[in-house]
């Protein structure tokens, strides 16, 4: 029996007050307080007494008898700043700031800026506006310019109602044409007719104030700070209606940023994740959770070096260095439906292969192909699931594409006949730098791209070469569609000796082991921009290639963050092209839209247990991006694991929705056959349990690829009206209904997780929690991992094979979880797992389950020849409070068992797939 420890009702995050209920809604406007900002008179009087007192003290002591900063500089509290110098490396002094027109005030608190704007800084004026079909269109003008080169005098502003819950705002130059990403968007033909939001423009300073109308709650207001639109230097801030901000990837931070003072800066980069760094790639949207439970998401498309500000006021602030600002704001009006509503502008995921959702395998490091084939045979000994095995770089043959290496990697045909005569499928690495030294004639990838110059090129129009695994490398230009089909090629001759089915794309950032290249990059504001955000080692072209090389559709200046995407795409469409089947891509870098083509893995992680933690605010955050196929390196990539680590790791790893264990060379291997047999066994149940749940999982990735749908999701999603649940990143849910609660420290044979408000069934036995909203303290010893199901849930799980092809042909049981009014609720999409585009052909089943008053109903809304090859055979009913007297299946009388923790079961039912049926218990 399951004994669960009341610790404590959980507290609001830090900072924060539980609203009073009825309580109007505050605005969140220039001058007024927005939900959870702490403020008054009193304390704007007491922040211009200490800045006051700090200034006089310290020209005291030093003998000095400047005048103290004007009043409208002392008038603006430190929280509410906007940073006027946001150069890192240069000392800003007094003179330096007063330069640029801006206030220059000493003694902040640690992170908020000496030189900010005063409330008078000049900006843009609404100068003309003229309603249109859409929405509107206005002319910005500026008088004074700003302290950036080549600043833009007006502007063009263009703002539409394209739907009831989606505005789009784009500000553009008015008098020539500027780089624009080239992602397919929707396009509105009429503007909404009943928007759930209003849009003021103020004339002077010009700003945009976004309200929601159903609350009144201010969501945008850009008049906090000046606009500033310069050729390479774009910024613009607005006020935070609330401090609980999500999102701005990709980064290793908690799920719910800081807003002290915290600058997230996109641009991909090859570097293992670690905190206060850019990582692999570039997501500028963030979601916002309002007082009262509403939810509002905002995406900036735009693909170039950028930061964002983030500061205590709250508020944001965007710089970007190119292309235009292109707004797209989204008003849910709950956290799933913001999600949803960003991917019907970036697309929606792609529906995964069903073999994609099972156990991955790999390690760079196993040296051989034998080596690699003798542990997927230990795999198979142990019976411990297992869909595909994977090699990293060392099949190669110097390390180049499109090659295996002919002695170590000699029976790697073999081994790849041998997992498919196994039902399973074989995955390889490829890096996009291709080899260039190689003899004329002997290395047909780089001959042939060079004669069709496919390649990326220097400012001189040669290919520029760099440095990764195989030496000196070029570069394939993804944004040529010719590059596409030469892609291809090269992996239609590749897959001709070796029939891989799915492509792991890595070092696409583009990773570059020189800064530019082998010759460096040319002076130009293009590599030494006027203004540089805070990348990782501080050049845009740091250990990539240089900014102002030249692709096909722009400078790589403007398509350094697309690099991944393209690829993906070329990656995604060759494999369809070869296989005729779903592909599998997972890609390091990735952009908004990635999820169409590929998934992704939280990239060269270590065997730490603070990086089990990161994983999962990592993954909750890619659901977030519209990527929900992702995860981390189970048990960690670098660095040798332990046992408990990796048992811990393989627990949490099981319900990453892309689970695959990997690990460097000169480790200790950490497959689940290595370890103790205590060890091993905890791993395969866990993975068994996995297996169990894939119909359930597969139905959750094909509303993921229907509509948007997040796979692994935050509490608060389910839960946007408790708070408490808006900073958790320890735990997280399958779709609506499964809870996971692994344990994330060392030596802990218990875990505490917060069980949001109602009933929750634990997984294995059906035992039930009531939960007021609290932290349940839990039994965890090492061979368990907590899972609970939500009150009113129905899951299809299924007897569990060694690989997805065995486990889909094995009976089903579907778990009916009671909500306290006795009901539930489910569905089950089923096809052949693999074919293409089965949802748009129609050659699918699909089920939904419900119970209303002791009756279960089996729908079918749509069936296919697949259905008649599964039977569901058991039904677990959790909840039931009274033992049945009799049960009946469609009128007739069967035999059925009940348990003293109400859990009735009824077994033998053989039913096929295809056909409805009822089973009431009286």
């Amino acid at each position: 029996m399951k004994s669960y420890q009341k610790l404590r009702t959980a507290a609001p995050p830090p900072g924060c007050r539980l609203e009073e209920e009825g309580a109007a809604p505050r605005a969140a406007g220039r001058g007024r307080l927005a939900p959870c900002w702490v403020g008054s008179g009193l304390l704007v009087a007491a922040v211009l007494l200490s800045a006051v007192t700090v200034w006089v003290l310290r020209q005291v002591s030093r003998g000095w008898h400047l005048p103290p900063p004007p009043p409208k500089c002392l008038a603006v509290p430190q929280s509410q700043r906007f940073d006027c110098y946001p150069e890192r490396h240069v000392v800003v002094t007094q003179e330096l700031c007063e330069s640029r027109g801006c206030c220059f005030v000493q003694g902040a608190a640690r992170g908020a800026p000496w030189c900010f704007y005063p409330s008078d800084f000049p900006s843009y004026a609404l100068q003309s506006l003229n309603q249109t079909a859409l929405g509107m269109t206005g002319l910005l003008v500026r008088a004074q310019k700003a302290y950036y080169p080549r600043d833009v005098g007006t502007l063009h502003l263009d703002v539409r109602y394209e739907t009831d819950t989606r505005l789009h705002i784009k500000i553009t130059d008015a008098a020539s044409p500027r780089y624009e990403v080239p992602l397919e968007v929707p396009q509105a033909t009429k503007r909404a007719e009943n928007p759930i939001y209003s849009v003021e423009l103020s004339r002077e300073p010009f700003g945009v104030l976004l309200r929601r109308r159903a609350t009144g709650t201010v969501l945008l207001n850009t008049t906090v700070a000046p606009l500033i639109f310069a050729d390479q230097f774009l910024q613009i801030s607005t006020a935070l209606p609330s401090p609980f901000l999500y999102g701005l990837g990709e980064h290793r931070t908690s799920l719910l940023h800081s807003l002290d003072w915290v600058t997230l800066t996109l641009w991909a980069r090859d570097v293992p994740p670690m905190e206060s760094f850019n990582l692999y790639g570039a997501h500028p949207f963030y979601l916002v959770m309002e007082r009262g439970g509403d939810a509002h998401g905002v995406f900036l498309l735009n693909s170039n070096a950028m930061e964002v500000a983030l500061q205590p006021a709250p508020a944001l602030t965007w710089r970007t260095i190119g292309g235009i600002l292109d707004f797209y704001i989204f008003l849910g009006p709950d956290p799933n439906m913001v999600i949803q509503q960003y991917q019907q502008v970036i697309g929606f995921p792609a529906m995964p292969p069903l073999w994609a959702l099972g156990f991955h395998l790999c390690r760079w490091g196993y040296g051989s192909s034998n080596e690699t084939w003798q542990t997927v045979k230990a795999m198979r000994n142990y019976q411990i699931p297992q869909d595909a095995q994977w090699n990293d770089i060392d099949y190669m043959d110097g390390y180049r594409d499109f090659t295996f290496d002919p002695e170590k990697f000699a029976s790697l045909p073999s081994l790849v006949a041998d997992l498919h005569k196994h039902g399973q499928r074989y995955v390889m690495i490829l890096d996009p730098g291709i080899s260039s030294t190689n003899p004329h004639g002997s290395y047909w990838p780089f001959d042939e791209g060079l004669r069709q110059g496919l390649f990326i090129n220097t400012t001189q129009g040669q290919p520029l070469i760099g440095q990764v695994w195989p030496g000196f490398t070029a570069f394939p230009d993804f944004s040529n569609q010719d590059t596409h089909q030469w892609w291809l090629e090269n992996l239609q001759r590749f897959h001709a000796q070796v029939p891989f089915d799915g492509l792991w794309i890595d070092m696409n950032e583009p990773s570059n082991f020189m800064d530019g290249s082998e010759e460096g990059c040319p002076p130009g504001d293009l590599d030494s921009p006027p203004y540089t955000p805070a990348v990782l080692g501080d050049s845009l072209y740091a250990k990539t290639v240089c900014a102002s090389a030249k692709q096909s559709a722009s400078v790589h200046y403007n398509l350094h963050n697309l690099y991944g995407l393209m690829e993906a795409k070329a990656t995604a469409r060759a494999l369809i092209q070869i296989r005729g089947k779903r592909p599998l891509v997972i890609s390091r870098s990735t952009f908004p839209s990635q999820g169409r083509y590929s998934g992704h893995w939280l990239g060269d992680n270590q065997s730490q247990w603070k990086d089990m933690y990161y994983s999962i605010p990592g993954l909750l955050s890619f659901s977030l991006f519209g990527i929900p196929l992702v995860g981390a390196d189970i048990c960690g990539f670098s660095g040798s694991t332990s046992e408990e680590l990796c048992t811990r790791w393989m627990q949490l790893g099981a319900f990453y929705p892309f689970a695959r264990n990997h690990n460097t060379q000169n480790e200790k291997a950490q497959d689940p056959t290595v370890f103790s047999p205590a060890a091993r066994t905890a791993m395969k149940d866990v993975l068994l349990t996995r297996y169990s749940l894939l119909p359930f999982l597969y139905t959750l990735f094909h509303r993921a690829h229907l509509q948007g749908d997040t796979v692994a999701r935050p509490l608060f999603f389910e839960f946007p009206q408790d708070v408490a649940t808006y900073g958790m990143d320890r735990q997280f849910l399958w779709g609506q209904s499964l809870l996971v609660t692994p344990v994330l420290e060392p030596g802990a044979d218990s875990v505490v997780g917060y069980f949001p408000r109602g009933v929750w069934y634990d997984f294995y036995r059906g035992t039930s929690v009531n939960s007021s909203g609290e932290m349940l303290k839990m039994p965890a010893p090492l061979d368990h991992l907590n899972l609970h199901v939500r009150e009113g849930a129905i899951l299809p799980t299924q007897k569990p094979g060694i690989t997805s092809q065995e486990s889909r042909g094995n009976p089903l049981r579907l778990i009916v979880a009671l909500s306290q009014s006795r009901a539930a609720w489910g569905d089950l999409f089923w096809d052949d797992g693999e074919s293409l585009d089965t949802f748009e052909r129609g050659s699918y089943s699909y089920l939904v389950f419900n119970v209303t008053r002791n009756v279960f109903y089996s729908t079918v809304l749509h069936t296919s020849a697949e259905a008649t090859h599964v039977t569901i055979d058991t039904l677990s009913i959790f909840g039931v409070r009274e033992p049945p007297s009799k049960v009946l299946l469609n009128g007739q009388e069967k035999p059925f068992s009940y348990l003293d923790n109400q859990v009735l079961t009824v077994s033998d039912l053989g039913l096929g797939l295809s056909q409805g049926f009822s089973l009431r218990w009286l």
